[in-house]
């Protein structure tokens, strides 16, 4: 006596259950993906080292005319942001990397493999955009606090530093971090929309820079008040202690500017299923 297979028993044949893989799984990928190319870790450790050695240089050689100058001179100096000043030296290394970690795979043809594995798509983009933002505030921030740290280090020389527990001190340092994370996250997130590093780099560039070139040809009262919502003037904000009075707050600042990387990735999503590969 046979058994009969009924259709819920039989398997289709040549066919394979297809599953989706889930987000955790995604995200060990996209991190074994990042950190196992060689130039994230030099790409990082750059931009590190740039952020804690201008902060240095800067700092020195302030230390150094600090006692030719006059009472004048010395109204309005900013410790915290002269220890800072290395936050746009890594802004170049983070965009650069983040760029990388969508259009590298697209200029190799790893992304076939890539989509082979996750068909979702913007799961794969969420991935990324989780991994590597992680990963750009953790080394923002530890980069900014020891450029912080040297720098006042070298100030207290001449007793003109200042430590975390002074006012409005904490919050300036950790928004620098969070200003990298940003722009970070902008880049990526134009890599994404353009899929070429040098398309990207070009126009991650312009956003961030040429607007203020821009807008020097508006008159003037239209530009004083376009230029507090252009990126970067908005972003440098979050890491001054004394805001000028006719800026953007601390607060305000780093809002506008995680408004730039939040529309592309929305647009970037919004594409992600109307592409060829």
């Amino acid at each position: 006596m046979t058994a009969v297979q009924t259709g819920r028993d039989r398997a289709p044949t040549g066919t394979r259950r297809l599953t989706r893989p889930l987000l955790p799984a995604v995200l060990r990928s996209e991190w074994t993906k990042l950190r196992s190319l060689r130039s994230t870790s030099w790409t990082l450790l750059a931009a590190g080292v740039a952020t804690v050695a201008l902060a240095a240089v800067l700092c020195a050689k302030y230390v150094q005319l600090y006692p030719a100058q006059s009472p004048d001179d010395r109204i309005g100096f900013d410790a915290t942001a002269l220890s800072l000043s290395g936050v746009y030296l890594a802004e170049v290394a983070l965009a650069a990397l983040g760029t990388l970690v969508t259009t590298s795979e697209y200029s190799t043809g790893m992304i076939r493999c890539s989509l082979a594995a996750v068909p979702q798509r913007r799961t794969l983009l969420l991935a990324k955009v989780l991994v590597f933002g992680a990963v750009a505030f953790v080394v923002s921030e530890l980069a900014v606090l020891a450029a912080f740290g040297v720098g006042q280090a070298i100030l207290s020389q001449q007793h003109i530093g200042v430590s975390l527990a002074d006012p409005h001190v904490a919050r300036a340092v950790t928004g620098a971090g969070l200003y990298l994370t940003a722009v970070s996250v902008f880049a990526l997130a134009i890599g994404a929309l353009l899929r070429n590093t040098a398309a990207a780099l070009s126009t991650f560039f312009a956003a961030m820079f040429a607007g203020d070139v821009m807008a020097d040809l508006l008159p003037t009262g239209w530009r004083n008040h376009v230029i507090n919502y252009l990126p970067t003037n908005a972003g440098t904000q979050a890491f001054t202690v004394h805001p000028s009075h006719d800026a953007l707050s601390p607060a305000a600042g780093l809002l506008v500017l995680w408004l730039y990387p939040l529309v592309a990735l929305a647009v970037a999503f919004l594409i992600a299923d109307r592409r060829d590969s």
